[in-house]
């Protein structure tokens, strides 16, 4: 699946430039306007990393970063401050805040792509590997196949998918609305109720011979895979 970056920047122009050479690369992207905005969308669909402008309205990139690590869904989203500022004072200022890089402007898309990918390596290592993992789940991207505790597990398309998002953020919990825009799509328009039909049938597969149910349901919330069992 494709990384999903959010950018938060209030010049259009920058916006257009970074969508542009983002997706060329393959990334996810979503756009937020200013700070108050860049909360909800990370609240409502976490991004795999932020691209942050310093200077925003409503709020600051400085204020929108110290309040994403205050949340425990998005304390290790990765973050990368984008701005004009270029003094040390500055730099620190950003880093302290809870940035995990700072690209000043004007800045090379291929440099900053550089950066995220490093980011995204160290964030989420599953995006650079083959292999998924959890508890006794083997996931083989290359080669298309699912094992649990050494047994293969026959899976249509589509538990394939959703396994595999469960698989990237284990512990996360995903309410059908989410679940629905990263495995079957945002332009695609399925009933969130369908969630609940291929999550039933993921179980049945996973859990066959009476194995340990890893997959949690979250009433009022959605789904999780625990690696620990529920």
């Amino acid at each position: 699946m494709k990384p999903r970056i959010l950018i938060v920047e209030d010049e259009t122009a920058v916006v257009t430039l970074l969508r542009y050479n983002l997706e060329r690369e393959g990334f996810e992207v979503d756009a937020a306007l200013d700070g108050r905005e860049a909360l909800i969308a990370v609240d409502e669909n976490p991004p795999d990393l932020v691209l942050l402008d310093w200077m925003l309205p409503e709020m600051s990139g400085i204020e929108v970063c110290r309040q994403l690590r205050r949340k425990p869904a998005s304390k290790s989203i990765p973050v990368i401050m984008l701005t004009a500022r270029g003094e040390e004072y500055d730099t620190v200022r950003g880093l302290d805040a809870g940035a995990d890089d700072y690209v000043t402007k004007p800045f090379s898309p291929a440099e900053l792509v550089a950066r995220m990918h490093a980011l995204l390596r160290r964030s989420r290592p599953v995006l650079a590997d083959e292999k998924l993992l959890a508890a006794d789940i083997s996931m083989d991207l290359a080669s298309h196949r699912v094992h649990r505790s050494g047994d293969e597990i026959k899976l249509g398309p589509t538990e394939f998918r959703l396994l595999r998002h469960l698989l990237e953020y284990p512990g996360r919990v995903f309410s059908r609305e989410q679940l629905l825009d990263a495995v079957w799509g945002r332009d695609v328009y399925v009933e969130p109720r369908t969630v609940d039909v291929h999550i039933r049938r993921l179980r049945k597969a996973l859990n066959d011979g009476g194995r340990v149910d890893l997959i949690r349901t979250v009433r009022s919330a959605g789904y999780a895979l625990e690696p620990e069992g529920t």
